[in-house]
Order: C-alpha cells, then structure tokens, then sequence
C-alpha cells in the first residue's frame, strides 16, 4: 500500500461512524451503513453539466460528490453543525445530541471533511438548517437534490418550501418510504407518525404521499422511480430476526429484489403557477 493509500486509511479509520460508502484513492472504502453505489443509475439524474447544484442534508457527501463527479461547475452542500441541532421530538431534546456523539464522535461531519480532502474536492460545506434555507443565505441553484432527510423533520414540507425557494431549475428527492403502506395504498397519500425518539424520525409516506409532499411545496412533479432500497453496508447493525422483521426483509426482497431501507426518488422542478382554488 502507497504512502497516500496508507493516509487515506488513516483518516478513514479515525471517523468513528460513516453513514455513506464511498470509494476513496488508493483503493480504500470507508465502511458506511449504507451502501448506495449500486444505485446510481436508479436515481431520477438531471443533467447537471455546466450547473450550480445543492445537496440539502449531506452527511458524509455521497450525493455531493456525484454532483461534482457529473461535472457540475459548483456544488454547495449543507448540514446542520452539531448533532444537538436535529430536529429532536421533545422527549429525546435534551440527551438526544450527546447520545448521538458517544455514537458518531463529537465533530459532526468529520467524515465529509475526510472525503473531501482525499477526493480532493472543491465542493463548499456551509452548514445551515434546512428550514433555515433562502436566496438571501445561500443564492439559488439550478440543481437541488437532498436523500434521507425528510423522514428526520418535524415538519418536511415547510423543509420542502425552503428548498423551492432557492431552486430555479430541477430537484431530485430521494427519500424513505414505507413499502406495506405503498402496496396497501398506491395512489393515495398516506403518512405514518413514526414518532421514534432513538433514531430522530418522525414522518414516513408511502410514495403517493412522498410525491404530495413535494407538490405541496410548490413543485411539479416530472417522474418518479419504483420503489428501491438502500442496502446496508459495513456498518450498519445486523437486522433484527424476529418474526416480524423477517417478513418485512421476504416483502422487500420479492418487491424490490434486495434487502435494506425501502426508498422512493423522484425528479420535480418549481411550479410556475399556483394551482386553481377550488370552491
């Protein structure tokens, strides 16, 4: 192994969590929860050569890093600064951020700034809420995409709001959905107050109900993609083999031909017009 590769590693090895799997120089992976390399080409893409592009909820960077891969000729990507600044459920506000930094480590985004600097990258970190977005605090974008964040907010469509605010041309959601209530449910808008304390999630929707969403927001939705998963990776805990588990993991395998965290992408750009009031 070179000099670098062995840095690389390093560095990798000193983040104590990664959410993202992602290929770094030197032939070395960082061991993320998710997996979402084989998914690439199941995302809803926009072309976005030549264009100024967000990633609202970046995390470790992976869809950052696509952005700029695609020849985007500016990526900014946004986070919160510290894990106190979840959208916490009242129950877990006060212990919720130290729990998650015994978890993850005390610096949030530790892991995007080691993939930064071993990609070499040029993309900008700003780290700002995404209900906190606007062309004042930011500018605008041609291109806006945000994965897995939705199902973490209180209120996702006032999160939706600020994204349309400052996007001008095209957005790719990427969210989690629930599988049994898209099969029960495949034309009507159903949510589920998940309401979990532990894991700061709040609000699940079928795909019906992901594709309202963002309508309501202020955006025409162009297409949206069949249910997918996100397949878990190195680091995510072993699923659960109660009964009940293992009938969720043989539904998700016959629906989607894989095992992990059944997920909806859609591509929408801002609305022009308001709809008709109807009276």
């Amino acid at each position: 192994m070179s000099t670098t590769a062995m840095d690389v590693r390093a560095a990798v090895d000193a983040v104590p969590l990664w959410y993202h799997t992602i290929d770094l120089p030197g032939g070395v992976t960082t061991p993320g929860a998710f997996d979402l390399r084989g998914l690439i080409d199941k995302f809803p893409w926009p072309d976005v050569r030549g264009k100024r592009c967000l990633d609202v909820g970046t995390y470790d960077g992976f869809l950052a890093w696509e952005l700029e891969r695609r020849g985007a000729s500016e990526v900014v990507a946004t986070d919160i600064p510290n894990h106190e600044d979840w959208d916490w459920p009242a129950g877990a506000r006060a212990q919720g951020g130290a729990a998650l930094a015994k978890l993850a480590g005390p610096e949030k985004g530790k892991g995007f700034r080691t993939a930064h600097e071993a990609l070499g990258s040029k993309v900008q970190r700003r780290e700002i809420s995404v209900y906190h977005l606007s062309p004042e605090e930011v500018g605008t974008f041609d291109v806006v995409v945000c994965g897995s964040l939705m199902l973490h907010l209180r209120d996702p469509v006032r999160a939706l709001e600020a994204i349309r605010s400052v996007c001008t041309g095209e957005f790719m959601s990427l969210e989690e959905i629930s599988l049994g209530m898209t099969l029960r449910h495949p034309r009507r808008p159903v949510a589920e107050l998940r309401f979990d304390d532990e894991l700061c999630q709040w609000w699940v929707v079928n795909t019906a109900g992901h594709r309202r969403m963002v309508e309501a927001a202020g955006f025409e939705v162009l297409r949206q993609t069949r249910p997918y998963v996100e397949p878990y990776g190195e680091a995510h805990p072993k699923p659960s083999k109660a009964p009940g588990e293992l009938a969720r993991t043989v539904t998700r395998k016959v629906t989607t031909g894989d095992d992990g965290v059944p997920h909806a992408g859609l591509l929408a750009r801002p609305r022009l017009q308001a709809p008709p009031v109807r009276v």
